[in-house]
């Protein structure tokens, strides 16, 4: 119970930025047609802005469930890499469902103060942080998903845009700090105006679109600029 409770108080600040920022997305959910209680559900079981926002995008254009399905996993995928680095900080106590709730629970921020927590992982410290973010998460779409009925148009196509900058926050620091994924975005944003202008290109959907650009850029970027493994040594 007490890293459950250290889980909870670390996770005040988690749960108070998504709150912010699942207003957006609730926003986004009502004007891709969603109800209300759909967006809730959404949030409660998809704890991912990049992924929920990447359904609602391909659920607005109407996209197939091949192109959902696919950029859903792609967009998750990374969650499998943070899955498999905390499962290497548990001990051989820790239970199968253990593990199971626990994957569940990882979102970038919940991992990264998982991954700080020590050299062991209490389960229940992570259980705790989740506890209050997962909450934070599902009221703010809530609260945006009422605002995207209540309010003028214009004034949610003026919320929306608050999502972009939560996006434009997530890569500009990195990067500022790596000339390899400033190449990258540089790229994405090319080759996305590209597949615009160029007519053949425009013919594809958004869905496929986003699929081929991204595989495309990051193998692209792992086979010309791979990162070097760390020795045992360091």
């Amino acid at each position: 119970m007490k890293n459950f409770l250290r889980g909870v108080k670390d996770g005040v600040p988690i749960a108070l930025g998504y709150l912010a920022v699942a207003v957006t997305l609730g926003i986004a959910a009502k004007n891709a047609g969603l109800t209300i209680l759909q967006a809730v559900i959404a949030s409660l079981t998809n704890n991912a802005s990049a992924g929920e926002f990447v359904g609602f995008t391909l659920i607005a254009a109407n996209a197939p469930y091949v192109e959902l399905i696919l950029m859903e996993a792609l967009t998750n995928a990374r969650y499998l890499l943070m899955s498999t680095a905390l499962s290497q900080k548990l001990t051989k106590e820790v239970s199968t469902l253990q593990r199971l709730l626990l994957g569940m629970c990882v979102t970038d921020e919940i991992f990264g103060i998982s991954v700080a927590y020590g050299d062991c992982l209490d389960p229940n410290y992570s259980y705790g942080a989740f506890a209050i973010a997962c909450p934070a998460w599902a009221l703010g779409t809530l609260i945006g998903a009422v605002l995207g009925s209540v309010l003028p148009l214009r004034a949610v196509s003026a919320l929306s845009v608050g999502l972009y900058g939560m996006f434009i926050a997530i890569f500009i620091p990195p990067s500022k700090a790596n000339p390899v994924v400033l190449g990258c975005v540089a790229a994405a944003f090319f080759l996305s105006w590209l597949f615009s202008a160029v007519p053949f290109l425009a013919r594809l959907s958004t869905g496929i679109t986003t699929i081929l650009l991204t595989v495309v850029i990051s193998l692209a970027a792992a086979i010309l600029f791979p990162v070097k493994e760390e020795t045992a040594n360091g």
